[in-house]
């Protein structure tokens, strides 16, 4: 299982790798109820139908947590919100495979829990190393991914390095 965080799941959407990135994962993809709305808040934003249409045809699962005081307090520990917090929750919780998240303090989380995580720019890599996507369309899928993201430059550069390698 691999449970999302909404900034991955905006940013995948957004960068138009969402659904190739579920169709080539042999993995069940859950989200916490949090992070549905957070998701899909905006109506008509084109993100926002991608992750919507992924949920209603069950490629995406929505989970509710049962124990609000596990999330509660993850998030006043670690001064996260409310999304990422039900996130880590859930990912512990069921044992998850991977957390997929870009939010900072959520990747210093996991690091600290010792939760193995992904990035939008870790899945894309992924997806061009195993042959889904092309180089030229991972280079454009790359340049959406770091206009809507918030990338330092490091990491931005040995994505690029990666790309070039095959």
């Amino acid at each position: 299982m691999i449970v999302f965080n909404s900034s991955t799941l905006i940013l995948l959407a957004k960068a138009g790798i969402l659904d190739e990135f579920l169709v080539a994962v042999n993995q069940r993809v859950v989200i916490p109820r949090e992070v549905e709305r957070e998701s899909c808040e905006e109506k008509d934003s084109m993100d926002s139908l991608i992750i919507r249409k992924a949920i209603q045809d069950r490629r995406i699962s929505v989970r509710s947590l049962k124990d609000k005081r596990v999330y509660t307090k993850i998030g006043e520990d670690f001064l996260l919100g409310l999304g990422e917090a039900q996130g880590i929750a859930l990912a512990l919780s069921a044992k998850a495979k991977l957390f997929a998240t870009d939010d900072g303090r959520a990747i210093q989380t996991c690091k600290l829990l010792k939760i193995p995580f992904t990035t939008a720019i870790d899945i894309l890599i992924r997806l061009y190393e195993e042959g889904i996507v092309s180089k030229d369309e991972a280079h454009l899928k790359l340049a959406a991914l770091v206009r809507y993201g918030r990338y330092k430059r490091g990491i931005v550069e040995d994505a690029i390095s990666k790309l070039e390698v095959k």
